[in-house]
């Protein structure tokens, strides 16, 4: 599979979204460990997480604990594999979301996503969504105070506007190396977010990049442009999306979310799928 450069190294052009494992309507622990299995045979190094990826109370970090136990299992080199976990957001189990980006809160948070995935050092940590009651500022400063401690390895942002990714890169004295926002053919609107991405040579790290996890089987009733042409190369519509998408730019970084082994051994193909310009363009003038 191609690779990208996340910050100081190269990771799997495709990722792994872990978040589908964890909530609503998630597989029993088996098939998901099966899911990161098949992930890591297709020869992918990227799975991204967060604390907040749970169902119920009481089970902050469910997600981060499976891709753990996954990767100890595996029985593969995992030296290569980086794992992405973002603190910031909450689900109090009661299926709704807060926001909390007190430094103190989100140093603390840091610390048990480590402890839960048993490392030292945190791959690659994301401030998960803006809190409007604390400065921007303050909140990625406790990431810039992560990295200086050595408990993360990298430090991200998501669900940014240009203003906060630039402020963000500057508080973190040019150490911001991804920004991870919604994007793919339903939802266009961070282009722009990804655009200034390529322009500062930071990863963009599209999450629901096949439109969520309700329409990602429906892409290509959605979107008439990706089914003719997955009908073209005798491929899903999934693939041709995460294949458009990777052609928007060499910091493109999608990562799918999966449940089931067959989902993410489809997504990884589009690694290798060669589309045409005037394909391209069709998709891009679609979208």
């Amino acid at each position: 599979m191609q690779q990208r450069v996340l910050g100081d190294l190269k990771v799997s052009a495709i990722g792994l979204g872990g978040m589908p494992m964890s909530i609503e309507g998630r597989p029993d622990r088996e098939r998901s460990v099966a899911t990161i299995h098949a992930a890591l045979d297709a020869g992918v190094t990227l799975i991204d997480t967060a604390d907040a990826y749970h169902r119920d109370a009481g089970e902050v970090g469910h997600n981060e604990s499976l891709i753990a136990e996954a990767l100890q299992s595996w029985g593969g080199d995992t030296s290569s594999v980086v794992v992405a976990t973002k603190g910031g957001h909450l689900r109090p189990g009661d299926g709704s979301w807060t926001v909390n980006g007190d430094p103190a809160y989100l140093k603390q948070a840091a610390r048990d996503s480590a402890k839960r995935l048993g490392v030292e050092a945190i791959g690659l940590y994301q401030f998960h969504r803006p809190d409007p009651k604390v400065p921007y500022a303050e909140s990625v400063g406790a990431l810039a105070e992560l990295l200086d401690e050595g408990l993360i390895a990298r430090a991200g942002i998501s669900n940014a506007t240009v203003a906060q990714i630039d402020q963000a890169n500057e508080v973190l004295g040019g150490r911001l190396v991804s920004v991870q926002n919604q994007f793919s053919p339903k939802f266009l609107s961070s282009r722009g977010e990804l655009d200034h991405c390529a322009e500062l040579g930071i990863a963009f790290l599209p999450w629901s990049p096949l439109g969520g996890i309700s329409d990602a089987s429906e892409l290509g009733s959605r979107h008439s442009a990706f089914a003719e042409v997955a009908k073209a190369h005798d491929v899903s519509p999934q693939q041709v999306a995460l294949a458009w998408e990777l052609s928007l730019s060499e910091v493109v970084l999608p990562i799918p979310g999966a449940s089931r082994p067959t989902s993410i051994q489809d997504s990884v193909k589009a690694a290798d799928l060669v589309l045409t310009a005037d394909e391209l363009e069709r998709l891009t003038t679609a979208g």
